[in-house]
């Protein structure tokens, strides 16, 4: 956490992953996978969705893990096919190094910042803010706690907003 930060009240978490899950039994495995901190909980997403450029398949069992008791649904589905057809880059985009400038390729251990503000917590819900190599201002993730476990779920994905394309995309560059 930088000295703005702590001045502004933010928290910031980096999440290093020494690999990127494959598929849900993976993505069990990790460390973070108990889902008790909203922060791993929220890198964990970005992590499960960079697979979806390989399978989308995989990409959605794991998303439907970290979805909890709210599963994914034919708008999830749908919402996803419409952010990221075509322009996978954007997950990577939220994994450290990955600029418009090298393609989005992340620099390995992967790893995730993920930031609240004084304001990121009303009752059980935490709106966390992920940094994007390819936009100026942090994206939205909306997370919500169930109480009786303690674990972290996602619930909502604003973070997959447009970004910069790719240098080698750009027809302007």
């Amino acid at each position: 956490m930088g000295l703005l930060d702590f001045l502004n009240g933010n928290k910031s978490k980096t999440i290093t992953f020494s690999t990127l899950p494959k598929n849900i039994d993976e993505l069990k495995a990790m460390p973070q996978a108990g889902l008790t901190d909203e922060f791993e909980a929220a890198a964990l997403v970005v992590a499960a969705l960079c697979r979806y450029e390989e399978s989308i398949d995989d990409a959605l069992e794991m998303l439907n893990y970290l979805k909890g008791p709210n599963p994914i649904n034919n708008m999830d589905v749908q919402f996803l096919r419409d952010r990221l057809g075509g322009k996978t880059y954007k997950t990577r985009s939220f994994l450290a190094g990955a600029t418009p400038n090298n393609g989005y390729k992340p620099s390995v251990p992967f790893s995730v910042t993920v930031t609240s503000t004084p304001n990121s917590y009303v009752d059980t819900l935490a709106t966390m803010y992920l940094h994007s190599g390819g936009a100026d201002s942090m994206r939205p993730i909306t997370m919500r706690k169930k109480p009786s476990t303690g674990q972290w779920f996602v619930t909502q994905f604003g973070f997959l907003a447009d970004i910069r394309v790719p240098v080698a995309e750009d027809p302007w560059a």
